[in-house]
């Protein structure tokens, strides 16, 4: 795993040790997604869905971990790659290592995160721009016989 990834991790699993930092519904693997989330934002994927350029971060991880976050911040700003490709393997290493971590419920963002990486290196490797996503509430094909 890349040293700068390693240290923000340990970094922030040891500040979440202290149950007082932890929020509601706190799982030692949302660590690892949220610096996955904040990658991905730093990266700016020039192949990813126009809705999902960014991945906002919770508001309950970002309210707990104070000052932390800047540090996390610059360590990240500090990773360049001279092009996507290269960003796209770096997250998609570091997101292979860490799922072998966890299991279960702790994988679900995780998951979440890869399936949306994947999409990107898809696009990408069949040089496919997004296109802007109209969100259109499908026609009914037929009406329920039930409902009255």
């Amino acid at each position: 795993m890349d040293k700068k990834i390693q240290e923000v991790l340990e970094l922030w699993h040891d500040f979440f040790k202290d149950v007082s930092h932890q929020y509601s519904e706190f799982e030692d693997s949302d660590v690892e997604y949220f610096v996955g989330c904040m990658l991905y934002n730093h990266f700016d994927f020039e192949y990813a869905l126009d809705t999902m350029k960014t991945i906002d971060l919770s508001y309950d991880f970002l309210s707990v971990v104070e000052s932390n976050y800047d540090i996390v911040k610059q360590t990240i700003e500090s990773i360049k790659f001279k092009d996507e490709a290269q960003k796209l393997v770096f997250l998609q290493t570091y997101l292979s290592e860490i799922k072998t971590l966890y299991s279960g419920d702790e994988l679900y963002l995780l998951n979440r995160l890869s399936y949306h990486v994947n999409g990107i290196k898809q696009r990408q490797e069949e040089n496919i721009k997004s296109k802007k996503v109209d969100f259109v509430t499908p026609k009914a094909k037929s009406r329920n016989p039930l409902l009255r």
